[in-house]
């Protein structure tokens, strides 16, 4: 085995794989910042940001057959350790100026979408196309320009600013990339040229995803998608490898809980199949998520917590799944649950519960006394912020404890306020700064 380097080696590149194909196999690890097609020898290489993110890839596909469009590839570490401009030949520019920008957002404290940065990237010039996807290395977002010096003067002008205040800081490189491929024009891709993409993949089909669409890969499974999320690596805790889907929770409190508080509390962790209350043990119930990752997300976050007065117990169950019946309840198709688009940026967002809840999808005409007013029943608020991000109402509000704060989420989650269904999940934050 060549000593690990941050080139890889691919062979048996076929003439039909693309250079954006190359980039969907490998992004869920890390950086690419150089990639050279070889086409004369079916042959890639491809350079990560770091030695640890090629390490990443290549242990993946030790266990799990890399194929693009049907076709087996193989891959190595190259026996360069850079890849040099006479490397690259004319197929990678590096630091030479391109139409096509790719940008890392550092400091990412609010949602980012294609809307957002459209707002921040027209002024300088037409955007024809925009793709953002979740990486090791934070939220990146490839803008296509419809001239060089459009882009240029946008890299010029808007290197190392914040999009908001303190936060949200813009790292701009050049792409090495000729033209980008968008599928779907949705908040994570859109072609500016073709108002007429559909929203999403309607059904399986040969179509290449959209670099957004990290669960999508046809050959990966779930596990690429959360890797990327957290970094190119599972949480301490998450082996990855469990394949139950059913929960069994106990020690609920039987007065206050139902089927609808518990999706509300789950569904932050993946997508609901159903759930069961069990009548011969009120304080137990039956989970059943999407696939078995979804499931370990749960059992990990929420073993423990406190919810209406009691210490949920939180344990797979030796159930394989909850068989239908007039005691379950259904959540397959429901449109709330969190996890059928963005799934790469929502498993970045699971967590174990906290003292602060963000609400999205507010009315666009609301005050902070109104969302206390929703939420202040479940316990002491100490804080609260109201903020405007892409045209759309937010907050945050911070409770005196986790406990509270997981009461609010299960209680309000998905309730109507002058006609919005809010959604509701916990942040990461530690406090509500002014300039936030």
């Amino acid at each position: 085995m060549t000593e690990p380097s941050k080139v890889i080696h691919v062979r048996n590149v076929g003439h039909e794989i693309s250079e954006n194909d190359l980039l969907q196999l490998f992004q869920p690890f890390g950086v690419i910042t150089k990639l050279v097609m070889l086409r004369a020898k079916n042959q890639a290489l491809l350079q990560m940001q770091d030695v640890p993110s090629a390490i990443n890839a290549l242990q993946y596909y030790t266990d799990v057959q890399p194929t693009i469009r049907g076709r087996n590839v193989y891959i190595q570490f190259s026996s360069h350790q850079e890849l040099t401009t006479m490397d690259q030949n004319t197929q990678g520019r590096g630091e030479e100026p391109n139409r096509i920008l790719l940008i890392t957002i550092h400091h990412m404290q609010y949602p980012i979408t294609v809307d957002v940065l459209h707002q921040v990237f027209s002024p300088h010039g037409f955007v024809e196309k925009m793709v953002t996807f979740q990486k090791s290395a934070g939220f990146q977002a490839l803008i296509q320009y419809q001239s060089r010096q459009s882009a240029v003067q946008a890299r010029t002008s808007l290197q190392g600013r914040n999009i908001y205040d303190g936060c949200c800081q813009l790292d701009i490189q050049f792409s090495n990339l000729d033209e980008l491929q968008v599928n779907y024009n949705n908040d994570s891709s859109r072609d500016f040229t073709n108002p007429n993409l559909p929203s999403e993949q309607k059904a399986r089909s040969s179509q290449q995803p959209s670099y957004g669409d990290v669960v999508g890969y046809p050959q990966m499974p779930n596990a690429a998608a959360i890797a990327a999320a957290f970094g190119g690596g599972l949480p301490p805790g998450i082996s990855g490898t469990n394949d139950r889907c059913t929960i069994l929770v106990s020690n609920l409190n039987p007065d206050r809980i139902d089927e609808d508080k518990l999706f509300n509390l789950f569904s932050l962790y993946g997508n609901i199949v159903r759930i069961k209350l069990l009548r011969n043990k009120p304080d137990h119930a039956l989970v059943q998520m999407g696939d078995g990752f979804q499931a370990e997300l749960a059992v990990h976050f929420l073993k423990g917590a406190m919810l209406f007065g009691k210490r949920m117990e939180v344990n797979f169950s030796k159930h394989p799944n909850i068989t239908q019946g007039a005691d379950t309840h259904e959540y397959m198709h429901s449109n709330l649950n969190r996890f059928n688009r963005n799934a790469a940026k929502n498993y970045r967002y699971c967590c174990s519960p906290t003292k602060m809840i963000h609400l999205s999808t507010l009315p666009q005409v609301i005050t902070e006394d109104e969302i206390v007013s929703l939420v202040e029943e479940h316990g002491t608020v100490v804080n609260t912020k109201l903020f405007e991000m892409n045209g759309k109402k937010q907050a945050l509000v911070l409770f005196e404890t986790e406990e509270e704060a997981t009461e609010a989420l299960v209680c309000k989650h998905a309730t109507s306020l002058a006609g919005s269904i809010v959604r509701i999940s916990f942040s990461q934050l530690q406090s509500i700064r002014e300039n936030q």
